[in-house]
């Protein structure tokens, strides 16, 4: 079978209108994007692909400025969207049309589970699947320049090109070893995860060193976080641009009160001291100020040294497990869910992780719950 991989450009909303149309009488349809974020907070779609195995269609966002035809084809859940290592393609549909596309057929999850190995990229995957080599040489294009070369339209068509096979050939494997509502039901809690956003009250949760923190220096990196998180956003800007973890780290742990106390914490970008210097004071004193019934709890620290063996048992298991169902182990488990299930059996509270429900469960995870609870047994 010829597969067509020559691209064709779509910048008339008026075709694109056309061509939602046709796609939605179709089974399924392979995705892509090409954007740019490195100066920005939120992504910018360059590019939006769409493969219907017929040709390789190249949708201008620049120039199409209503992706609505898009959006209800997204929503449309007769139409599986075919995609490679999705979620930051996600955010550009949540940001570029306010809409995901669903149902969600991710071809990186499901290689793991077809035996392919774990977090495998498109190209390789292609190679081995199909034996066809796709070049990466446009990965750092930029995306938004007018008009992108040949080598560029090339490249984004083949990212779409192949995709629709190897998704046909991954279901096939997929229903012959009874994995594909696994596959179905991690692509819905992608979708899930993309339509909810960070919590900037709880951003100061991701700054690593935070649980050395005394309780009045946690509410005042929480609110510090927030700040961050939130003027980023408004701003359109990097989080690092503003400030980076270290620090919001250190000013949490120093508590200065004046702008020449603040000019001595390392990494403070001047723009910010400038800028913002006053500000950032303000919210210092304003978690300073906090009664001590409103400050929040001490984070969490690492798990102690006294669990190393039963986590090391943990794994253990899961790795022979993983073996026995050939499947990779970073499939079936996170490294911080072990962590969280010991925490859960020490405390008396022996509940799995909210991803190890569902099929995660029935598999190995209602039993690697029992291996904690006798692991944790031994220590205490």
């Amino acid at each position: 079978m010829q597969i067509p991989t020559e691209p064709i450009w779509v910048e008339s909303e008026q075709t694109l209108r056309e061509l939602c149309q046709r796609w939605s009488t179709q089974a399924a349809i392979a995705v892509d994007t090409e954007f740019m974020r490195s100066d920005t907070y939120y992504p910018i779609a360059g590019l939006i692909q769409v493969g219907d195995g017929n040709g390789c269609y190249l949708i201008d966002p620049v120039a199409i400025k209503d992706l609505s035809p898009l959006a209800e084809l997204w929503r449309n859940e007769n139409v599986v969207k075919v995609l490679h290592a999705c979620s930051e393609d996600l955010e550009v549909f949540n940001v570029s049309m306010s809409a995901l596309p669903t149902p969600l057929f991710d071809t990186q999850i499901a290689a793991a589970f077809a035996g392919y190995g774990f977090s495998l990229g498109y190209a390789n995957l292609a190679r081995e699947m199909l034996g066809v080599d796709i070049p990466k040489g446009e990965t750092r294009s930029d995306w938004l320049a007018r008009p992108l070369s040949v080598a560029q339209k090339k490249y984004a068509a083949l990212d779409v090109a192949h995709l629709l096979i190897v998704y046909g050939k991954l279901l096939q494997a997929l229903k012959q070893n009874n994995r594909l509502s696994w596959v179905q039901s991690d692509c819905e809690a992608l979708i899930n995860n993309a339509r909810t956003p960070l919590n900037p009250s709880l951003a100061y949760e991701k700054i690593g060193m935070g649980w050395k923190l005394a309780e009045r220096s946690v509410a005042v990196l929480q609110l510090l976080a927030q700040w961050r998180e939130c003027e980023a956003r408004k701003r359109d800007l990097p989080r690092n641009r503003l400030l980076k973890e270290q620090p919001l780290f250190e000013m949490a742990r120093r508590l200065p009160d004046s702008l020449s106390q603040l000019e001595r914490i390392d990494g403070i970008p001047k723009r910010t001291l400038l800028d913002d210097g006053e500000q950032l004071l303000d919210i210092i004193a304003q978690g300073c100020a906090l009664p001590e019934s409103e400050l929040p709890a001490r984070m969490t620290p690492p798990l102690g040294r006294e669990y190393g063996a039963a986590m090391k048992q943990l794994k253990a298991w899961v790795k022979d497990r993983a073996e026995r169902e050939a499947i990779p182990i970073e499939v079936l488990i996170r490294k911080k869910e072990y962590e969280q299930i010991i925490r859960a059996v020490a405390a008396g509270q022996p509940e799995l992780p909210g991803r190890l429900n569902g099929w995660r469960a029935a598999l190995f995870a209602r039993d690697l719950l029992d291996v904690a609870q006798r692991q944790v047994e031994e220590v205490q």
